[in-house]
């Protein structure tokens, strides 16, 4: 959903737009709901789990537009294996739980299409602005989550070392950065932050506000301006910088 909402922001922006999923059904469905948007977007494979689907997913966009400006990394998600709970602690936390949230998130999510996609970039054209979505998660980690939690500051800490090592290492105009978001209500987390059946806050939405000082959630459109910001020129001199919207949760220490 958040990665959805910057692709319309861009494609309102006069980006020519094209996304990645990894099933038909879920591409398609994408595509439509941008559609209604007025976007005019391309929809291709991939699936961070398929060794080698990024380089292909690369090549095939390549061909398609000759060239890509703009990366923006927004896979992600988390677990319930990889969370702990009053039925599971964390020392009863299986270690495939932890390997998948993290290559979702990071390996697989994050490092392989810098790779694939940034190659082009830095080896074609020379400049690029490459995107990661990361959390405020990996800033101030969160209770329960550990494994996303982890990724996610993975993201951020990888964004900077890609950043100076693009700009010192390869001499490239690439630039590297990442949008840190707070809590946003999405299909992924709705459940954590209001009951399924009444819509009230959990008890888990109701600290979330309380250590928010503008007092809401997130709505992924607050991400597009960012995002157009940091894809443009506007930012040409900004990278390796990791970006919080988060409504001020990350500034608060709760007095």
């Amino acid at each position: 959903m958040l990665g959805q909402a910057v692709a319309a922001g861009l494609a309102d922006a006069g980006a020519t737009v094209a996304i990645t999923c990894r099933t038909p059904a879920s591409g398609e469905a994408a595509r439509e709901a941008l559609a209604a948007h007025g976007a005019n977007v391309r929809v291709f494979r991939l699936d961070v789990f398929d060794t080698g689907s990024s380089e292909r997913c690369a090549g095939a966009i390549i061909e398609e537009f000759g060239h890509v400006d703009v990366l923006v990394n927004s896979v992600g998600g988390n677990l319930a294996e990889a969370t702990t709970s009053e039925t599971c602690a964390f020392f009863d936390l299986p270690e495939e739980a932890f390997t998948s949230v993290m290559h979702l998130n990071f390996v697989g999510g994050v490092v392989a299409p810098c790779q694939t996609f940034g190659a082009a970039m830095a080896r074609g054209q020379g400049k690029g602005s490459i995107i990661n979505i990361t959390s405020m998660s990996a800033l101030r980690p969160l209770t329960r989550i550990a494994g996303y939690s982890a990724a996610k500051a993975a993201v951020a800490n990888f964004t900077q070392w890609l950043a100076v090592h693009l700009a010192r290492d390869c001499g490239s105009h690439v630039r590297v950065n990442a949008i840190a978001p707070g809590f946003f209500e999405t299909a992924q987390n709705r459940y954590l932050l209001r009951d399924p059946d009444t819509n009230e806050l959990t008890e888990r939405g109701r600290s979330v506000l309380d250590h928010t000082p503008m007092g809401a959630f997130g709505d992924p459109d607050d991400l597009v301006g960012a995002a157009i910001w940091l894809a443009s020129d506007a930012s040409r001199f900004v990278t390796g910088a990791v970006i919080p919207i988060d409504g001020g949760f990350g500034a608060y220490a709760g007095v």
